[in-house]
């Protein structure tokens, strides 16, 4: 072989060596773990899911190629951490943590994964990130909305049923989130009309039942569901017995309507989980949670089933209609 070649030959070599070696990084699999305050068989849960798995497709990552996800369901505390303890002994390059119990649950295993977290309401109060702008810890990711905007229920409450002066409002007392949202509609009520506002535990199915009959039996009464983890898993109980018991109610999220609630109004959840998958990409291309800083909602979603207001011998005003961004009929 004559020189010329050889040299040739051994510099096409080494630098062949450094452009496989990132082909073979760029190709490694990364494990994404997900902690999802829900159930699977839940039509909700999917589609957050799904939406997440979409974005993370767009942006390159893909199941099989260069991506693996770990996920776990749960709505028990105790559920929800023993599905931690399951993802971090995977080692999880990051972990998406779905409401409060998830990133609460993965926080009490681990202080150095990263966490990205979506539908949670006071990451600053529950000690999950030092500020918004500055996560400053492992966590971060996606708002649903402040607590003073859940008076807003009650105003949507009273448009469509104005002759309502007395409001049951469905809490989990095991909930923190719960409690500000609670005293937003209370602190509301008298401005509008509202002379009585009752918190109703969520306990077992025949409990909540009974509470919701006794409530309603006095008359004049209007129903609001709180944005916590439980209350949407038991939506469609909640609205079956506003529906037997004829109370005009107000839902937290767009798939209440869905499934047969009056009004729901609230942040575009899924939208939430299509931007958390940008997050993660960020992470797995090196950003650290701490730097990220905590995204409120950009959208919201009104939706009127009146299929529902028809059944209750309620008239949604025009003005109502025009502003929804659905009308189920």
């Amino acid at each position: 072989m004559h020189r010329r070649e050889f040299v040739s030959l051994s510099l096409g070599a080494a630098l062949s060596r450094p452009l496989a070696a990132r082909a073979q990084q760029s190709q490694q699999t990364r494990i994404i773990g997900v902690l999802a305050n829900g159930l699977e068989a839940d039509a909700e849960t999917k589609t957050r899911l799904a939406a997440f798995r979409k974005a993370l497709d767009d942006l390159g990552w893909s199941p099989g190629t260069n991506l693996r996800v770990e996920t776990r369901y749960g709505i028990d505390d105790d559920v929800l951490l023993k599905g931690a303890r399951e993802l971090d002994g995977l080692a999880p390059d990051v972990v998406l943590a779905i409401a409060p119990p998830g990133v609460m649950a993965m926080l009490k295993v681990t202080r150095t994964t990263p966490i990205i977290f979506a539908a949670v309401t006071d990451p600053v109060g529950m000690g999950i990130v030092q500020s918004l702008a500055h996560p400053g810890r492992n966590a971060t990711g996606f708002l649903t909305s402040e607590f003073g905007f859940s008076a807003k229920w009650l105003q949507l409450l009273k448009e469509v049923a104005p002759n309502v002066r007395r409001v049951a409002v469905v809490i989990d007392p095991d909930n923190r989130t719960g409690a500000p949202q609670f005293a937003a509609i209370q602190t509301m009520a008298s401005s509008i009309g509202i002379e009585e506002v009752t918190p109703l535990e969520l306990g077992d199915t025949g409990s909540l039942e009974q509470k919701i009959t006794d409530f309603a039996r006095a008359g004049d009464a209007g129903l609001i569901a709180l944005r916590i983890s439980k209350v949407i898993a038991e939506r469609k109980s909640i609205i079956a017995l506003a529906a037997s018991n004829r109370l005009p109610a107000v839902y937290p999220l767009h798939i209440f309507a869905v499934d047969g609630g009056l009004l729901a109004y609230g942040p575009n959840v899924v939208d939430q989980f299509r931007q958390a998958a940008s997050y993660v990409d960020r992470v797995l291309k090196g950003a650290k949670p701490a730097d990220l800083p905590v995204q409120a909602p950009t959208s919201y979603e009104f939706t009127i089933n009146l299929k529902t207001a028809k059944s209750l011998g309620l008239t949604v005003p025009p003005a109502m209609l025009a502003r929804a961004d659905e009308v189920i009929e």
